[in-house]
């Protein structure tokens, strides 16, 4: 059956991982069964909030029992895709894309990682967990002969732009995109930043208010 959830809003899809890794933990302690109260004081969201994103996917609760925390922590799962795989590759083997390369859990996840780019000779035909780091000239030949769906962009700002030419010229659907500058890409291809020092600048202004506040 054809799901449309094209209307849900980009808001309530970025809670939508916080409720599977929730879940998931719930499941770990062995709670099969919860109320959206009882979720509200776990998650952090209020109650009303829960039921109202979950709502936009369709009926997961049911009156006077809750959620069953199994089969919903399944369905979001499905929802974000992650009964799927999808075949990765990193650009960039520095510190940072060996330490993502290095996270065990994409590939619980159904991310699967293919190899690694970089233009370093020093760190050509290295591997990390058994994924050999290859020579950047070869990316786009490497994408299309390997069906390569997602790119994870672990350089300098400097060349990102450069590499996500590369990589959409190879008909790459996805871009994780870490390094700190807003690509340019096509309309068909699906950008996701994560901009750590965006985030950490946020942490720095809350910690400024809270001082401020307590001066």
């Amino acid at each position: 059956m054809n799901r449309d959830f094209s209307n849900v809003s980009m808001a309530v899809i970025r809670r939508l991982p916080k409720y599977h890794r929730y879940l998931k933990d719930l499941l770990d302690k062995e709670v099969y069964r919860i109320s959206s109260r009882e979720l509200s004081r776990s998650i952090g969201f209020t109650a009303s909030q829960i039921r109202q994103d979950l709502n936009c996917f369709g009926g997961f609760g049911q009156q006077g029992y809750g959620y069953n925390v199994e089969e919903l922590y399944k369905e979001i799962g499905k929802i974000l895709g992650l009964d799927k795989t999808y075949t990765t590759v990193i650009i960039g083997a520095g510190n940072l894309g060996q330490a993502i390369a290095n996270y065990a859990s994409f590939n619980r996840y159904g991310f699967q990682l293919k190899a690694l780019f970089d233009t370093n000779p020093k760190l050509i035909g290295m591997k990390i967990r058994d994924t050999e780091i290859l020579d950047l000239d070869d990316l786009e030949d490497f994408i299309q002969k390997n069906n390569i769906e997602i790119g994870f962009i672990c350089t300098p700002k400097e060349v990102a732009q450069d590499v996500a030419d590369k990589l959409t010229s190879a008909n790459i659907k996805g871009i994780w995109n870490f390094a700190p500058v807003d690509l340019k890409v096509p309309k068909d291809v699906i950008v996701e930043n994560v901009h750590l020092s965006e985030s950490l600048f946020i942490l720095s202004y809350l910690l400024n208010e809270k001082e401020l506040l307590n001066s």
